[in-house]
């Protein structure tokens, strides 16, 4: 996949950078964040996650913030790590380095587009993504073991853009994460299971490495 232009990642061979967006970068996209990097190091172990690099970031996030202490027991409940977790705000080096953006809401989405960066083929919701990944023909991506993991989610990445067009969301409501800022736990913990169900396909996709049960 050539790096669009004006991207700094073009001269990394060899990584893949995906970005997680929510508004304060305190509930939502820490969790997917930590989520993301949990599930994969499960999926293939953390020599083979070393190009794989997973972040976060907020519209309107709280520069050095912690997460919320919801969001903390949401990833304690699937056994992910919270620790060491420092909230930023969306900057455009944040996505002129990502491979993949993947946002809470459309309205995120829109956010990073309207950034320019060449991201509008890179962008994109995180149900929405999960929706054409499942639409996806694994055997048409490269072997994550033979070809590397990096090669397989750029071609991802590829084959989602392509895609879009095609398959579009049932109604406004099916790409959406809503916001748990000052919800209680119980509200925190579905948003967690949403989350949680709409990463599998994607780290499944990017891996080849379908959930252990």
């Amino acid at each position: 996949m050539t790096a669009p232009e004006g991207r700094g990642i073009a001269g990394l061979p060899g990584t893949f950078r995906i970005l997680h967006v929510s508004t304060g970068n305190v509930c939502r996209s820490p969790i997917t964040e930590r989520l993301n990097r949990h599930a994969l190091s499960d999926r293939l172990g953390e020599r083979l996650t070393g190009g794989l690099i997973v972040e976060s970031a907020g519209t309107w996030g709280h520069e050095g913030a912690s997460m919320e202490a919801n969001a903390e027991a949401v990833l304690a409940d699937f056994g992910a790590d919270p620790s060491g977790f420092v909230g930023r705000e969306l900057l455009d080096e944040h996505v002129i380095r990502a491979d993949l953006v993947l946002t809470a809401t459309r309205d995120h989405r829109a956010q990073v587009v309207s950034m320019g960066h060449s991201a509008g083929l890179r962008t994109f919701t995180l149900k929405e993504f999960t929706r054409l990944v499942r639409a996806i023909d694994p055997a048409t991506l490269p072997d994550a073991l033979d070809e590397g993991v990096v090669e397989r989610a750029r071609a991802l990445v590829r084959a989602a853009a392509a895609l879009r067009g095609w398959l579009l969301a049932p109604n406004a409501e099916a790409d959406e994460v809503y916001d748990p800022y000052g919800a209680p736990i119980t509200f925190f913990r579905s948003i967690g299971d949403e989350i949680h169900q709409a990463l599998d396909p994607v780290v499944t996709a990017l891996t080849g490495v379908p959930t252990r049960h």
